[in-house]
């Protein structure tokens, strides 16, 4: 008996002592040394993305690699602001542009799971004007007239979620309906301050020809911002303020913004263009329509599709969150079924040949992974401004690279980051 008594105090106490580590295993926590980590081949970043600098093919850049939940490299490289000779800090602020919308399918995520609305609801519930949608046939470019056939059927959340609803993107997207969009004073999203109103520009958007079928081909376009005025509708909250009660300070993401606060102004990076010339050169005021300082300015208009701010670190915090199956540091954010539909590929072919597309983010398919270093089933996306992330389950890897130029002649730097990054992994 003082044995077996003897055996469940040993249990006991076991089990209080791994409590603690499994907490910790599920946060990013700094490291000195990994095991998992071969640093001189990582140390080629450094070299490679230093190189870049100096050739001013960038300004600058941030990297962060989180292993096994553990922070293993997170630096800043040239500088935030040439003119200055500012440098570039690790905890700079960068537009994160389309790094947006993993982050507001989330939203629609966690009212579904609310119970507030469904995958395969239609869009029309929610914005009447998207209740019967007519698809683009013909087009006239000398005076932006066209003709359209009817929709087989209502767009869904889901569509939306997946890029396969039809709608097209202004500035960006295909030639027709960049015509058509710029006739109706539609912008891509970012950087949207004055007279405007999201469900206002939404319900415009309802009422403008679809590129194509709803579900029948995958078209990057204004998904996601229709998505984040749903959620406005359904919460009765302003987007910014829905994603910062439900995703930001639960996570404890203190540097995401909407609206990038004037005591962190400092923190924000400087952001470029090139030339006819492929001369780096600061963002004129008006390129694509954008203010370069939207960030700082008091938006009312939150694009769920292109809109944010953030740091490195904020946003491997929320991927960690997605790896780790909807939690992170005790606070739960989706269930792990919704987040496991989330990764899972949704479409019936692949939508660029290469990979498909889950519930926010783009899925490394068995093409994907036999062509590049990524496995299957790594999730990631990009942004407009510069930047690439990606998180891959088997190797329990995430990494981000940043930069803030638009666009870029030697974007190179993207692909030989992910490859150094591998190469690095025991």
């Amino acid at each position: 008996m003082y044995f077996n008594i003897r055996r469940q105090i040993m249990g006991l106490f076991f089990i209080l002592a791994c409590l603690p580590v499994c907490l910790y295993a599920q946060v990013i926590t700094p490291v000195s040394q990994s095991k998992a980590i071969d640093y001189t081949r990582l140390a080629r970043i450094d070299s490679m993305v230093n190189d870049y600098v100096q050739h001013n093919w960038i300004k600058g850049a941030v990297t962060i690699i989180v292993k096994d939940n553990q922070l293993v490299q997170y630096k800043g490289y040239g500088m935030a602001d040439a003119a200055t000779n500012k440098p570039m800090e690790k905890d700079a602020i960068f537009r994160i542009a389309s790094q947006t919308k993993a982050i507001t399918s989330a939203g629609i995520l966690i009212l579904y799971e609310q119970g507030k609305l469904q995958l395969d609801e239609q869009v029309g519930d929610f914005i009447p004007e998207f209740k019967q949608q007519n698809v683009l046939n013909t087009f006239n470019a000398v005076d932006t007239t066209y003709t359209t056939v009817p929709a087989k059927r209502p767009i869904t959340i889901r569509d939306l979620l997946t890029h396969t609803s039809g709608l097209d993107y202004p500035g960006i997207g295909s030639e027709n309906m960049k015509a058509i969009y710029a006739k109706a004073k539609l912008a891509p999203g970012f950087g949207i301050t004055k007279d405007a109103s999201l469900l206002q520009k939404m319900k415009q958007l309802g009422n403008l020809p679809l590129v194509h079928q709803p579900g029948e081909q995958w078209t990057y376009g204004l998904n996601c911002d229709v998505l984040g005025c749903i959620i406005e509708i359904v919460s009765g909250m302003s987007l910014q303020d829905f994603l910062t009660k439900e995703i930001f300070t639960p996570l404890g993401m203190k540097d995401t913004y909407f609206n990038v606060p004037a005591a962190k102004a400092s923190r924000l990076t400087t952001v470029y263009t090139e030339d006819s010339t492929h001369q780096i050169i600061p963002w004129p005021t008006g390129n694509f329509n954008t203010d370069p300082n939207f960030p700082l300015q008091n938006k009312t208009y939150f694009s769920g599709g292109a809109d944010l701010s953030s740091t490195g670190y904020d946003y491997a915090v929320f991927l960690q969150m997605i790896m780790n199956g909807g939690i992170y540091n005790g606070k739960r954010i989706l269930s792990p079924r919704t987040v496991e539909a989330m990764l899972t590929p949704q479409l019936d072919f692949l939508f660029n040949d290469t990979n498909n597309f889950g519930l926010g983010f783009e899925i490394v398919a068995e093409k994907g992974a036999r062509k590049g270093t990524r496995h299957k089933g790594t999730f990631g996306w990009g942004g407009f401004f510069g930047s690439t992330y990606w998180a891959d389950p088997r190797s329990k890897l995430i990494a981000i690279i940043l930069t803030q130029q638009s666009p870029n002649s030697h974007y190179q730097v993207m692909e030989k980051f992910e490859s150094m990054v591998y190469s690095s992994l025991k």
